[in-house]
């Protein structure tokens, strides 16, 4: 989606860890799909990938509840609804000198040019 949203651009990397969805047949294929290359973490190191170590320690620790979800329809909404809206649109981040990830692109995209 965030591939689409940004227009399909070249030279897109995906990082991630080494769990058996990111290392998949099916999941290299999508990505050799898209062009996109891979890029994971070394084995038991989550300081190669503190960002979206953050990302889901925050989910986990101000969004979640205790006691779960009772569907998965549930959690695709609440939890789909945290990263798009709260943590992407409007929580302020210390790394983006407080703003939030959409602000802080759109600064980035209006000092390059990039439309």
């Amino acid at each position: 989606m965030a591939w689409e949203q940004r227009g399909r651009p070249k030279n897109v990397m995906f990082h991630s860890d080494q769990g058996s969805q990111y290392s998949s047949r099916k999941y290299r294929q999508r990505l050799w799909r898209y062009r996109i290359t891979q890029s994971m973490i070394r084995r038991g190191n989550c300081w190669d990938n503190e960002p979206v170590e953050r990302l889901f320690r925050s989910l986990k620790n101000e969004w979640i509840p205790a006691t779960g979800y009772l569907t998965q329809a549930q959690a695709r909404r609440d939890i789909s609804h945290y990263l798009m809206s709260y943590y992407n649109r409007l929580q302020p981040h210390q790394v983006n000198d407080g703003l939030s990830p959409v602000d802080a692109d759109n600064r980035l995209k209006s000092v390059s040019g990039i439309c």
